[in-house]
């Protein structure tokens, strides 16, 4: 009887090993893989963003010789694009995009939430208004630029979100777009830009 029972256990203790072996190699290899498309065709690339052109929308500018002050209204339509180069959607939050002049905020724009699917570039429109009461404190150097006739300016955009890696593995990104150009008061148009990108993981 212990024969028979010891011979009946070895074949049902070497299936359990097979069967565990088997499972441990899978879960191995499936690992592997997971690895290797994390590393290859689903690695996390930076989003670039990327600032087309700056249209004039207004301008209005009064000068106050007597007082040496510069009364100003000026609307600024920002062309931006988004490229996402992963093979997943980026989710990006609620973003922002302000217009400096000589290192100071002077307007503010929101970028409202949104979604932009794999390998798509999404175009975004958004207008910058002038905070005149910003300007106080640059009131002398905007005297003289305009009276110069060039008003030197900056965009700064940035946009931050995350990618998700086979439904994983969440990577939060941040991508800025840093952009100077020049208004000609007298045509009112818009000088050549120079534009630098940073993104973050």
């Amino acid at each position: 009887m212990k024969a028979a029972y010891g011979g009946d256990a070895s074949p049902r203790r070497r299936t359990c090993r097979n069967v565990c072996l088997a499972a441990t190699a899978a879960v191995f290899v499936a690992t592997i893989v997971l690895v290797i498309l994390c590393l290859t065709v689903f690695k996390a690339k930076n989003p670039t963003t990327t600032v087309n052109s700056a249209v004039l929308k207004d301008l209005d500018v009064s000068l106050n010789i007597p007082r040496v002050s510069v009364d100003m209204n000026l609307t600024l339509g920002v062309d931006l694009s988004v490229k996402n180069p992963n093979k997943v959607g980026f989710k990006y939050k609620n973003s922002t995009a302000s217009l400096n002049y000589r290192g100071t905020q002077v307007g503010e724009a929101q970028i409202g939430s949104g979604k932009i699917s794999a390998d798509q570039t999404k175009p975004m429109n958004v207008t910058l208004t002038i905070m005149a009461d910003r300007l106080l404190g640059k009131s002398s150097e905007l005297f003289s630029d305009v009276r110069a006739g060039t008003l030197p300016l900056n965009t700064f955009t940035k946009i931050s979100g995350k990618v998700i890696v086979l439904g994983i593995f969440k990577i939060h990104v941040v991508s800025t777009s840093s952009c100077d150009f020049s208004i000609d008061v007298g045509n009112r148009t818009v000088g050549q830009q120079r534009c630098t990108h940073k993104t973050k993981l």
